[in-house]
């Protein structure tokens, strides 16, 4: 690397880390939707598992009385 023939100014340093800022925040923005679906899906799973399970363990200590007139 060669040295740069001008001083670094504090602008300089300034732009450029508002140029990365910017970068990470579109970036987070994108990662967020993502992160907000993949949540969802994973919580309508869990639902759905807990609701067949219980109805399975329902049905399993559910007693059958049988009435008979005598």
């Amino acid at each position: 690397m060669t040295a740069p023939k001008e001083r670094i100014t504090r602008e300089d340093i300034e732009a450029r880390f508002r140029e990365l800022a910017g970068q990470v925040d579109e970036e987070v923005t994108a990662a967020r939707s993502q992160l907000v679906t993949v949540g969802l899906a994973v919580a309508v799973a869990v639902v759905a598992v807990a609701y067949l399970a219980g109805r399975r363990r329902g049905r399993k200590r559910s007693a059958v009385i049988e009435i008979v007139r005598v």
